[in-house]
């Protein structure tokens, strides 16, 4: 029992603190912004439920901490309801209740009164905060400890293989993929894990001359500790470099900021291809993760941080860098999912007052009624299917079946 309490705790505090860290930041975004522009605050809160302390600070903002870790919140005056975009008809209504307890102009200080572009940049300031956050990480990583960069080398190739076939030999070094300049062998990995059933060029050097080599990589079901099972690409390469190849790369505070925009801008793209390559039929979606597939990759890679050494000290560092980075990439997929224009998430905001700008009023009460069922029945469409490819993942269903 013990030790099944210590792995759930294992799993579950990395990413309740990664996952508490992510969305306060996000709603700081919201609230500064809002701030700034004169709006009235009710509350921030880091975390939900019955508060654990609670102060009210001289705009009359109440600041809350409560006693369930899953984000937080920032509550505007006036917000009438989940949507929080109000119609005509609810505004005129906000309006007269603000004057009647407050007196005239008191509604200039509330979200809903102010013009179209602060509320649009008060809306977008939450996903922008976790992508300013996710450079901050990556900005921090890589000033503290660079960054090793070990050439695409092959090792070996395997029989039968598409590269194999294309014409690897062992020794070869990749410089390019589609002629993409390759400097550290993860990003060959990275390309050819997302284009299964897509011809690549590799431009490779051998023994000093250029040679181009096209493969096609081949789907192939693996399972790791972090990711569970999944489904892709791979070319048959074994890629290692002589420790004499490999270098670290050391950053100035402008280089360490301008290589966390990179990384950024990376993990963005990957995830963008990824799920362009779902859409047009080429990859089935069982790598998108729910709250179970997150806590389990944010479990496992504390594990093998924690594992990497005996010495305490040297594991505890090595946990938060890793809890850090697993942090920068969490955050890059919470601002993006937050600008979709799906009702109920920012980018639905963003896509109302688009209208509001072109037909001069809110979007009609029904309409909005009608986006934010749609909108709830999306999110709730993609969690479930999130959670059905985590729990296929760890091979539960194949468990059940298997009971006599």
């Amino acid at each position: 029992m013990t030790g099944f309490i210590g792995q759930l705790l294992f799993y579950t505090v990395p990413f309740l603190l990664v996952l508490t860290v992510i969305v306060t930041v996000h709603e700081l975004g919201h609230f500064l912004v809002a701030r700034a522009f004169g709006v009235k605050v009710d509350r921030f809160s880091i975390g939900f439920g019955r508060p654990l302390l609670s102060r009210t600070d001289r705009h009359g903002t109440e600041w809350r901490l409560g006693w369930l870790p899953l984000g937080g919140y920032v509550k505007f005056s006036g917000d009438m309801d989940a949507s929080s975009v109000p119609d005509q008809a609810g505004l005129a209504e906000l309006r007269q209740r603000v004057i009647a307890a407050d007196g005239a102009d008191a509604e200039r200080d509330y979200f809903h009164f102010k013009p179209i572009w602060q509320r649009a940049l008060i809306v977008a300031a939450g996903p922008f905060a976790n992508f300013i956050l996710s450079v901050s990480l990556f900005a921090i990583i890589f000033g503290a400890f660079g960054s090793t960069l070990v050439p695409a080398r092959v090792e070996s190739v395997s029989a039968a293989s598409p590269a194999a076939a294309a014409g690897f030999q062992p020794g070869d070094l990749i410089t390019a993929v589609n002629g993409r300049i390759i400097r550290d062998s993860q990003e060959v990995t990275r390309k050819v894990a997302l284009s299964a059933g897509d011809p690549l060029t590799f431009t490779v050097d051998r023994a000093g001359r250029e040679v181009n080599l096209i493969a096609t990589p081949v789907r192939r079901v693996e399972t790791d500790a972090i990711s569970g099972r999944v489904s892709i690409g791979r070319i048959g390469l074994g890629l290692r470099s002589d420790p004499s190849e490999v270098r670290t790369v050391r950053y100035n505070p402008v280089e360490a900021v301008g290589r966390g925009v990179t990384m950024s801008g990376e993990v963005l793209g990957t995830t963008l291809t990824y799920l362009g390559r779902i859409f047009t039929g080429k990859e089935s979606g069982d790598m998108l993760s729910g709250p179970i597939g997150i806590a389990q990759a944010a479990g496992g890679i504390t594990k093998q941080a924690a594992a990497a050494t005996d010495d305490p000290g040297l594991q505890a560092a090595n946990v938060v860098v890793t809890l850090v980075q697993f942090a920068a990439i969490v955050s890059i997929g919470i601002g993006f999912l937050n600008l979709l224009p799906i009702p109920v998430l920012d980018g639905g905001h963003l896509l109302f007052y688009a209208y509001e700008a072109v037909a001069r009023r809110p979007v009609p009460a029904r309409v909005q009624d009608l986006g934010f069922r749609v909108g709830l029945a999306l999110l709730a469409g993609l969690m479930l299917f999130a959670t059905w490819n985590d729990l296929q993942k760890n091979g539960l269903f194949t468990f059940l079946g298997g009971l006599a």
